[in-house]
């Protein structure tokens, strides 16, 4: 088998089953994207009755991820990035904002939902796109996966990306633990970016943080709200950037903001982080 014809097998394969919501495609409805069914819709439904700008606020997470990924291809040099739990394929997806900076970059998606990996394979996969279905939860099945192990050279600086999945992670313990892994593994230089869902603990926001995670648990994909301490923990054994970790919108905006502030956009926080 050559280098272009690796596949990865997932191990822990999820079950497909179209009678429940599907987080992907949840996204993906709130991306308006076009992968998803009726079962998803109506969850989305359910999560814009409580918080009316989850749309926009999914928008935000994928642009706070490409205004970094567009200032490591650009001006820290990076040309490999590791992209965890990554969603279906969207609008400005990981390897074009680092390509429009670096066309040499060289992007592995990483999901073990079945149905990213077959829009993925089915869309992503070129010379420098390539699509494993590990689970980012197991760094030791990830880092071992042929996609992974050989198109990623982890001797030299790379990029991690976990946008918007460590709160999927309910133990805070096992959470830390997932990023030390990847942090342990890629070379100094490198970078760890993560977003993150969270709560102010008391008062509406709070309040609000505490409806969203019941109403995921609903659905069978459970969030945790965890607070500035805990978020800033995961951050462990790296150097965080300025503006340090923060609401996205604060992270090195692009311009004046057009559309107001929500409530939402204070209930998650951001930051990218250096291996020294």
């Amino acid at each position: 088998m050559t280098s272009d014809e690796v596949r990865s097998v997932p191990r822990r394969p999820l079950p497909l089953d179209y009678s429940k919501p599907n987080l992907a495609r949840m996204k993906d409805v709130l991306l308006g994207g076009h992968d998803h069914y009726e079962v998803d819709r109506r969850a989305v439904e359910d999560l814009l009755a409580i918080a009316p700008d989850a749309a926009a606020m999914a928008k935000e997470f994928r642009s706070w991820a490409n205004r970094v990924v567009r200032f490591l291809a650009g001006a820290r040099g990076i040309d490999q990035f590791l992209d965890l739990g990554s969603g279906l394929p969207t609008s400005e997806n990981t390897h074009q904002a680092a390509q429009r900076y670096n066309p040499d970059a060289l992007v592995v998606y990483v999901d073990h939902d079945p149905v990213v990996q077959a829009h993925g394979l089915a869309l992503l996969e070129d010379l420098l796109v390539h699509v494993s279905g590990a689970d980012l939860a197991d760094p030791e099945q990830t880092l071992a996966d042929p996609v992974v192990a050989q198109h990623l050279e982890f001797d030299r600086p790379i990029a991690v990306i976990l946008n918007s999945v460590l709160h999927h992670i309910e133990d805070l313990g096992e959470a830390r633990a997932v990023v030390r892994a990847y942090v342990d593994a890629i070379a100094p230089g490198s970078y760890v970016l993560i977003t993150h869902d969270f709560t102010p603990g008391e008062g509406a926001r709070g309040a609000l943080a505490r409806k969203l995670d019941d109403l995921m648990a609903s659905t069978g994909h459970r969030t945790v709200h965890r607070g500035r301490d805990e978020i800033e923990s995961l951050f462990d054994g790296l150097e965080i950037l300025e503006p340090g970790v923060v609401h996205l919108h604060e992270w090195w905006p692009e311009g004046p903001r057009l559309a107001p502030l929500t409530e939402l956009n204070h209930l998650s926080l951001g930051g990218v982080g250096i291996k020294p």
